[in-house]
């Protein structure tokens, strides 16, 4: 598929081929929410814990006796039943949340989201993104002419300090090296923005 090269400005200066099988196929949107759920999930911290009867304070002595008082019996006020008491089965550090996914079926995901993103005309490509030193300004100043008001996801070929902290002080717009490209930036963001190099990483590693 054919999709027009723009310069920062914005200015359509020529027009180069997408390889078809990585931005023009058939979207798999099972295959995506798949890829998408198991992404968050990976990233998922297993931080929430409870108490168990054992370690919360208190309940040392038994609360009545056992028997005679014509109450149920109990040994602590710190059973799951009382309020206050430990939690019986409850979250605990450690959890595992991690899910697996075949490579393939990754990828596959990665070319139906690049794919949807090239249907829409949400895929902005560049002939080159440089910057002789960090400047906001001017990077802020391209965005709009770019997307507009959107958020952009710029996808860099290797790491550019200039242009990443440029784009650091933007609420609406990250960078990411192409080789480390994944489903949640990619929906997570209106437009990609992606200068003709970063595609070239990008066929590497998904044309396989």
């Amino acid at each position: 598929m054919k999709v027009p090269l723009r310069d920062i400005t914005g200015k359509v200066i020529d027009e180069t081929e997408l390889r078809d099988e990585i931005f023009g196929i058939v979207p798999n949107e099972a295959v995506m929410h798949q890829a998408l759920v198991r992404q968050l999930a990976n990233a998922r911290l297993a931080s929430a814990r409870t108490k168990t009867r054992g370690e919360v304070r208190g309940g040392g002595r038994k609360p009545w006796r056992q028997k005679g008082t014509g109450r149920a019996r109990h040994g602590s006020i710190r059973e799951p039943q009382w309020r206050g008491g430990g939690v019986v089965f409850g979250p605990q550090p450690g959890r595992n949340y991690r899910k697996a996914m075949p490579r393939k079926m990754r990828r596959l995901a990665l070319r139906s989201a690049l794919s949807v993103k090239a249907r829409d005309g949400e895929l902005i490509l560049l002939d080159k993104l440089e910057l002789p030193s960090p400047n906001t300004k001017q990077v802020f100043s391209a965005l709009s002419g770019l997307t507009g008001d959107s958020s952009a996801l710029i996808l860099l070929p290797e790491g550019d300090t200039n242009v990443e902290k440029s784009v650091g002080n933007l609420p609406h717009a990250k960078t990411l090296r192409a080789q480390y490209l994944n489903l949640v930036d990619i929906l997570g963001h209106d437009y990609l923005v992606v200068p003709i190099a970063a595609v070239k990483v990008i066929e590497d590693f998904l044309g396989q």
